[in-house]
């Protein structure tokens, strides 16, 4: 999917943040804010689709979508595509090792911290 330079406005839905994404063909997804990653002074968002029934998680593979946080020239803050497919999958692995360990933690703890 890919944004097209979304404002960063969100909602809110059982505790979610959830922004609404528009893909190429002018389509809008709901998606769920999962981890935001700082890197050398940029800004990353992952995000995967917003699903109502947290079970059906476990039935398939997920699309994340890793977008970046940049100010336009209004001075309004907004999400863009990730710039090189190689910057993308790099972004995309870390934000999946760092789900890893969050689920790691939970195991280890019995809890989320």
């Amino acid at each position: 999917m890919q944004d097209q330079n979304m404002p960063m406005e969100n909602e809110m839905a059982d505790g979610a943040d959830l922004y609404t994404l528009v893909d190429e063909d002018g389509n809008e997804k709901l998606f769920e804010l999962i981890d935001v990653l700082e890197e050398n002074g940029k800004v990353y968002f992952a995000l995967i689709p917003h699903i109502e029934d947290p079970a059906a998680l476990l039935n398939g593979e997920v699309e994340l979508v890793v977008l970046q946080a940049v100010t336009d020239e209004d001075n309004n803050e907004i999400l863009e595509p990730v710039e090189s497919d190689e910057e993308y999958e790099r972004l995309a692995d870390l934000f999946i090792e760092r789900l890893d360990e969050d689920a790691d933690d939970e195991d280890e703890d019995g809890a989320a911290e």
